[in-house]
């Protein structure tokens, strides 16, 4: 508590508005500036916001992470036999031509989210993928076990998560934009 002793009227001003969420007052999730008061509560105030700088390293970390298990299931449909990828597809009851797209989408489709390009669109297509993965191969073995779905639901959720926040800024859909975050936003407006 020494560092808090110290800290004189702002310390104060910090325990009342602790005190009001904790009463629930004055916080609505409906106003947005009152998210703030949130990091106050938390002793030190923005001690916390240096997690908001790495998010585009916890992107880059889910693009990789993501990528090396597909190219990793595609290599196998791509240069380990074909025809085996081409007849389960019509087995589970979907057109042959479509494993052309199982392929693709798991093996290239691996590498551009690696490298963060069209990033969205891989990522929904992945999405696709792993729910048709759930619904027509996983669903009967039930979510843990032996051929469960719980692998494919987590890529799943990986891909629904790059879908909404896109590549992050170590991605070539940022530097094909011009970007790399608000930052380099900022510095490129012109005064």
């Amino acid at each position: 508590m020494r560092g808090v002793a110290g800290r004189g009227t702002q310390n104060r001003s910090d325990q009342n508005r602790f005190a009001a969420i904790v009463a629930g007052k004055g916080f609505s999730l409906l106003q947005p500036q009152n998210h703030a008061v949130i990091y106050l509560a938390l002793n030190g105030g923005n001690r916390l916001r240096y997690l908001d700088r790495l998010q585009p390293l916890a992107l880059l970390v889910l693009r990789v992470t993501l990528g090396t298990v597909m190219i990793a299931h595609g290599y196998s449909k791509v240069f380990g036999g074909f025809s085996h990828v081409h007849d389960m597809v019509q087995h589970i009851g979907f057109p042959a031509w479509t494993a052309y797209l199982l392929a693709g989408t798991e093996f290239f489709g691996g590498m551009l989210i690696i490298a963060g390009l069209l990033t969205r669109f891989v990522a929904a297509a992945m999405l696709i993928d792993m729910f048709v993965a759930i619904w027509k191969v996983h669903w009967h073995n039930g979510l843990k076990g032996p051929g469960g779905y719980e692998f494919p639901l987590t890529l799943a959720a990986i891909a629904f998560a790059l879908i909404f926040f896109g590549g992050g800024a170590m991605a070539l859909d940022s530097i094909r934009k011009g970007g790399g975050g608000p930052r380099a936003r900022a510095r490129s407006k012109p005064a």
